[in-house]
């Protein structure tokens, strides 16, 4: 177990503890930013990324993606196992959900090692969540759904690419 992850588990009862006690996360302290971005019409590529990017960056050794509703649900399943390949295991999925209670979408996690999130974590999660359908609903029509595919696909493979727990 690595010295970072070794600080963030609870060695009572083996649940993930947030990295910082303050109580103010990368997330929150960034929520402000994001909210502007949507305001000021950011790429919806770009503002998902921005949510998911804070979300990993707060709880630690997990990635997520926020996917589009489209008209195939196999693409839960194709994401699914393509992360089982790289060796990473579900760590939580929420509906991202709409002011009138339509799904959008799913915000998906993914982690190196199987766990599942403390109540902190499902929280931010959470909090996640709501941007991301604040985001969503602000950019509808802004893009065609195959340039959103396209746009998150990249992303997540830059993301994967770039994490240090695929690297090695």
């Amino acid at each position: 177990m690595d010295k970072d992850r070794s600080k963030r588990q609870d060695s009572s009862n083996g649940q993930h503890a947030r990295p910082d006690n303050d109580g103010v996360g990368f997330l929150l302290r960034g929520e402000e930013q994001i909210l502007q971005s949507i305001t000021a019409g950011a790429p919806l590529p770009e503002l998902l990324n921005r949510i998911c990017s804070a979300l990993d960056c707060e709880i630690g050794n997990v990635v997520s993606l926020v996917s589009l509703l489209d008209k195939d649900a196999a693409d839960f399943a194709v994401m699914a196992g393509n992360a089982k390949r790289f060796g990473l295991h579900m760590f939580c999925t929420i509906g991202v959900v709409a002011e009138n209670h339509d799904l959008l979408g799913t915000l998906e996690m993914y982690a190196c090692e199987p766990w599942r999130p403390s109540a902190q974590e499902m929280d931010l999660i959470e909090r996640a969540g709501c941007l991301a359908a604040i985001a969503i609903e602000k950019g509808k029509g802004t893009l065609e759904d195959d340039n959103v595919m396209v746009a998150e696909m990249r992303l997540i493979r830059k993301r994967i690419q770039d994490s240090p727990e695929i690297a090695n």
